[in-house]
């Protein structure tokens, strides 16, 4: 038997700032946010939520709590809504929070029975102003949370197995998960085990509790790469080794925000019975080594960027795993509806129906009625997506079609245009304390005003994401839209700066890509409807036959997207 010897750590340069890194410089905190995690560990605060602030009220919760540990739970300030765009970015944090919470509910993948949908909605209706939004990391996000109410809301997701732990914070997040997991007739592998084994070993862990930053997983089984799996610090993607089976491939290192960078894959094959424990290597090695002296440098991307794939690998077998891992084939290229809307038949004869709400937003209200709508048509569940969809499963085919029509009239399209399918946006200014400008209503205004001027346009069977966001942030994945829009104020206007030509897997069915810019292309919002009408007129015109925008952005003159 041999003797598997640990990697060494990298040392620091001698006399180098240190980066924060536990295995190397020590646990000793580098920066405020360090130190209060370190003072008290973020998954503390919920006795004292229930115990005392829920009692005591908003202006009795500390600093710390309310703008650090409470997002551990979910949990964020609401941005003063008197406040302008222009003192975004001026204020501090506390100055820009208003007594209202946002609340994320983290469902990691799994299908929402009826039952839950219900809940849901009545937690909207009661707590939430009738606020909704369906994220494109798949949770449900509320606004207008009383902190006096957040325990009755706990208690309220407990009873059909939903809660906030960890949806926000540095922490393990809610998981991206096919949305068609063990019910596609072409899926290759179901994730339904993986997801739920490691959400019950390791969500709400203390030891994986503290981490440098937020930590993003996605996992699929499907052909269609439906869960943007280049842009998560970890994802397991399915795959068919010649020799081993069915399994998946390993990918870390993806995030966009102000410094984005597209996943790299391990090279190695991943069983289905040791995707839990290669996730939990892969996080523990971020834990310890991450960077944590610089929040802008604290996401896992960065390391995988200084170390490398090989030296990556080389410490997950060598010191976490104590083993190595075969060498894997890469996904084969995507195919298929990633997003899942319309009408598909399910490998057990019944179908699903998948509709586009309008950028995700819903309401409780709305909820309510797909309960309604989905039981009349003989299902029991759905699911959210990561592209700000959602699914209505095990539907009788026969009463397809009538669900198709009831969801129409309440606001989800299961054949929408190309614009109401491929167009994301984020909270923006309407509550977000980061945002520059408005993001959802100016969203669903730019939808109806391309619906009805390019109804001449034949654009068969072509994608387009256009995605919104209000804030450099990239919560809306701008650089990796066919037209990706990040707010800005411009000259005292909302406005945009503009990418163009992004994409993942799942829409190029070829390697991702991010977008590029126009050197001095800005588009106001009260000149997007016409700018992008003119750019989507532009493409039709100049495309060759099967050309995606993407490839038609990239090779374009910049003389053609001036605004």
């Amino acid at each position: 038997m041999t003797t598997t010897v640990p990697a060494k750590a990298p040392r620091p340069a001698r006399n180098a700032k240190p980066n924060g890194q536990w295995k190397v410089d020590g646990k000793t905190p580098l920066n405020p946010n360090e130190e209060f995690k370190a003072a008290d560990g973020g998954l503390s605060v919920a006795q004292r939520i229930i115990d005392d602030y829920s009692k005591t009220g908003f202006a009795s919760i500390p600093h710390d709590d309310l703008l650090g540990r409470m997002r551990w739970y979910g949990l964020y300030t609401q941005r003063d809504q008197t406040l302008e765009a222009s003192r975004t970015g001026t204020l501090s944090d506390a100055e820009m929070s208003s007594e209202f919470l946002m609340m994320r509910v983290r469902i990691d993948g799994q299908a929402l029975s009826t039952e839950a949908l219900r809940v849901l909605g009545g937690i909207s209706t009661d707590f939430a102003r009738d606020t909704a939004d369906i994220t494109d990391r798949q949770n449900i996000q509320y606004h207008w949370i009383r902190v006096e109410d957040v325990p009755e809301i706990w208690d309220r997701l407990a009873t059909v197995g939903l809660h906030t732990t960890e949806a926000c914070g540095d922490t393990p997040r809610g998981f991206l998960a096919s949305p068609v997991a063990g019910i596609a007739a072409d899926e290759l592998i179901d994730p339904t085990p993986v997801v739920e084994d490691i959400r019950e070993r390791f969500i709400g862990d203390p030891e994986l509790a503290n981490l440098p930053r937020k930590f993003k997983t996605a996992i699929t089984g499907h052909p269609s790469l439906d869960v943007v799996h280049e842009i998560n610090d970890i994802s397991l993607v399915g795959v068919e080794h010649p020799d081993l089976g069915v399994g998946y491939d390993l990918w870390v290192g993806g995030g966009l925000s102000t410094n984005p960078m597209l996943a790299k894959r391990v090279g190695v094959f991943v069983r289905q019975d040791e995707a839990a424990e290669v996730w939990h290597a892969v996080i523990s090695i971020f834990r310890d080594y991450g960077y944590r002296r610089n929040r802008m440098r604290a996401r896992l991307k960065f390391l995988v960027n200084d170390w490398g794939v090989e030296k990556f690998r080389q410490v997950l077998q060598e010191e976490y795993l104590g083993r190595e891992l075969p060498d894997g084939p890469a996904p084969a290229p995507a195919k298929g509806n990633y997003d899942h809307v319309g009408v598909h038949e399910q490998k057990d004869g019944r179908v699903w129906v998948g509709a586009a709400p309008t950028v995700g937003r819903v309401s409780g209200t709305i909820l309510n009625q797909i309960a309604d709508l989905a039981e009349a048509a003989g299902s029991g569940r759905v699911t959210l997506t990561p592209h700000q969809k959602l699914l209505v499963l095990d539907v009788d085919p026969d009463k397809a079609e009538t669900l198709v029509e009831g969801l129409s009239a309440i606001g989800l399209q299961a054949r929408p245009s190309i614009f109401r399918r491929g167009t994301m946006a984020c909270t923006g200014i309407e509550y977000c304390k980061l945002a520059f400008v408005e993001t959802k209503g100016l969203a669903a205004t730019l939808i109806d005003e391309l619906e009805t001027r390019l109804t001449d346009l034949d654009l068969g069977d072509t994608q387009l994401s256009i995605n919104l966001n209000g804030c450099p942030n990239s919560c809306a994945r701008i650089q990796v839209a066919d037209i990706g829009l990040k707010g800005q104020m411009l000259k005292g206007e909302f406005g945009f700066q503009v990418h163009l030509g992004g994409g993942l897997a799942d829409t190029k069915g070829e390697d991702g890509e991010l977008g590029r810019t126009v050197r001095g292309l800005k588009v106001t919002a009260e000149n997007l409807p016409d700018w992008t009408e003119r750019i989507v007129r532009r493409y039709a015109e100049d495309r060759t036959e099967g050309e995606s925008f993407a490839a038609w952005a990239h090779r374009a003159e910049d003389e053609v997207f001036t605004a």
